[in-house]
């Protein structure tokens, strides 16, 4: 999607983000792309914990789900709805500094 410019990608520390397999990949794109790792652990700093969070708790926490498709539907439920109000999710999700 982005043949020219500097590409940055702030990634947490996943041990997959720094298999060696990516080591080719990594020197071909060398200059182009820059990778920016978070500290080891900053839950705050990940937005995705976050969201993560978020959806245990209105979805997840204290239900007791019989079947794996109902909780494959109510995870669908939940991030439809949360897709209704882009704004807001940006709003919940982003650290304050």
């Amino acid at each position: 999607h982005y043949p020219k410019g500097k590409i940055v990608i702030v990634l947490d520390n996943a041990r997959i983000h720094h298999a060696k397999l990516l080591q080719p990949f990594l020197e071909e794109m060398k200059g182009r792309l820059e990778l920016v790792f978070l500290p080891p652990y900053s839950p705050k700093l990940n937005l995705v914990e976050g969201l993560w969070k978020w959806l245990k708790s209105d979805v997840i926490n204290n239900v007791f789900y019989h079947t794996v498709a109902e909780i494959r539907n109510n995870v669908q439920q939940f991030m439809d709805e949360i897709m209704k109000s882009r704004w807001s999710i940006i709003d919940r999700l982003c650290v304050r500094f």
